[in-house]
């Protein structure tokens, strides 16, 4: 896999050249950095989107807004994939934003996998599909309070190191799904999903919820 464009996005005209690049997909991998696991409590570190081949990451550490990419994240134009969908669309809620028709690879990869014994987390799913072993070391960067919140090249390449393989990891479920009769179940599945669950409800992807964010979904 070509290594794509990356870009921080910290200026308005960067930001706005993202979403032109960006606009031009209907499938977009998301995924954020975050302090900790409660968004009512933990900051929003960044935001990353990628069409796969180019990816953007938004540094919210250093008060950078998503600025247009926002209409992306509410657009019922465009579909945005997430691995765990409730925990990054609670800090986006909380932090204002809205996301519209949303596709989760793990409860996808949960229904392909079901009665395996296996992991379904991101960094397993990826491996399994691309062969691709992702670095995890720099994780906890992100909670340590000695971090000055800025953000060098191998944290940037950690944020998006897993995102730009999100579209085609999609596309490839997709089949698994239509193979096995699956689709229907999980279109019922992502019809239940509610993004602004108390972060203590993360790992369950059946709960229920009230709040501000909001998701159409797939």
């Amino acid at each position: 896999m070509t290594t794509p464009e990356t870009l921080v996005a910290r200026t308005a005209d960067e930001l706005d050249y993202a979403y032109r690049v960006l606009a031009e997909s209907p499938d977009l991998g998301c995924d954020t950095e975050t302090a900790g696991f409660d968004a009512r409590h933990c900051r929003l570190l960044s935001v990353q989107v990628s069409d796969g081949r180019f990816a953007v990451l938004v540094p919210a550490s250093e008060g950078v807004a998503l600025g247009p990419l926002a209409q992306l994240l509410a657009s019922s134009d465009h579909l945005k994939i997430f691995h765990n969908a409730k925990f990054d669309l609670r800090f986006l809620g909380e932090a204002g934003y809205t996301v519209r028709r949303v596709y989760d690879s793990m409860i996808a990869e949960k229904l392909i996998t079901r009665g395996a014994d296996q992991s379904n987390s991101l960094a397993e799913t990826l491996y399994r599909y691309f062969a691709v072993d992702l670095d995890k070391t720099q994780r906890e960067t992100f909670t340590s309070k000695s971090w000055d919140g800025r953000w060098t090249p191998e944290l940037v390449e950690y944020a998006l190191s897993d995102v730009r393989h999100l579209p085609e990891l999609k596309r490839r479920q997709t089949e698994w799904l239509e193979r096995l009769r699956l689709t229907d179940e999980f279109a019922v599945k992502m019809a239940k999903l509610r993004p602004s669950e108390a972060a203590a409800g993360a790992a369950d992807e059946e709960g229920d919820a009230s709040g501000d964010a909001r998701a159409v979904n797939y």
